[in-house]
């Protein structure tokens, strides 16, 4: 993995806490500026397992109403899509993976389709900007009932860590993006400890970046990936990354 980052094997993460003291700039930036991406994927069956590997849909059967960020870190991600997402138009189409009641949207966007998959049907039934929605489970089928080149620009907000098929899963979103298309992966470093992937939670929110921009990486179909710390209030509030790439127009 990152050489910074001390990896020599799969599963073997140092901290990067201390390759990242002298930093000039944003240090979630500087992660994926020079990545250091191995020649293959570093990560397999023991870093995409979980605790529990009971079936998600048991997981998430019962509705949560609830926000699984603090409300700082919800306005810092409205706040991020309001600038990286397109003029609002009729022409425009969006999605978000791993959706539910809520979105985090801009307030009043109006796009021409607002599309989501999630776990939990009575949530996506209550989320008011979808205006489709298909239930899935992407750790089964990490297939989107979408044709190609349909979506501007395509979110995940909060739930990359549980993802336990990333690659397959960036691969459609990569496919059902326009040419141009921007896909916006956020997290912070709130999870459900034993439906989160191990490798996750057994590494911390620098690593958590470089993890993010692997998924891109080995994909395939994008631009360089890059990062930003969008965290509102450090340290009093919960912090909040995002990684995000293009696909190319070309």
């Amino acid at each position: 993995m990152l050489r910074s980052f001390g990896f020599t094997a799969v599963g073997a993460i140092a901290s990067p806490t201390a390759a990242f003291a002298m930093a000039k700039s944003d240090p979630y930036a500087d992660v994926l500026k020079e990545p250091g991406f191995p020649a293959s994927f570093p990560f397999g069956e023991k870093e995409m397992s979980r605790y529990d590997e009971s079936s998600d849909f048991i997981f998430y059967s019962q509705p949560r109403f609830v926000t699984h960020i603090d409300d700082q870190a919800i306005e810092a991600l409205t706040k991020y899509y309001a600038r990286a997402f397109p003029t609002p138009s009729s022409d425009v189409a969006l999605l978000d993976v791993c959706s539910s009641w809520i979105s985090h949207y801009p307030k009043d966007y109006k796009a021409g389709k607002i599309s989501g998959i999630g776990m939990n049907e009575d949530e996506l039934k209550r989320n008011p900007i979808l205006s489709d929605y298909a239930v899935r489970d992407l750790n089964e089928d990490p297939t989107f009932p979408y044709a190609d080149n349909t979506f501007d620009v395509v979110t995940n907000a909060v739930s990359v860590d549980y993802l336990t098929r990333p690659l397959e899963v960036m691969s459609e979103i990569n496919r059902v993006l326009k040419p141009g298309g921007l896909a916006i992966m956020s997290f912070s470093n709130r999870c459900f400890p034993t439906k989160a992937v191990s490798i996750w939670t057994a590494t911390g929110d620098l690593d958590h970046v470089w993890i993010v921009g692997a998924y891109y990486h080995y994909a395939g179909g994008f631009e360089p990936p890059s990062a930003e710390d969008i965290s509102p209030n450090p340290g009093k509030s919960d912090p909040m990354f995002v990684v995000i790439a293009r696909k190319p127009l070309a």
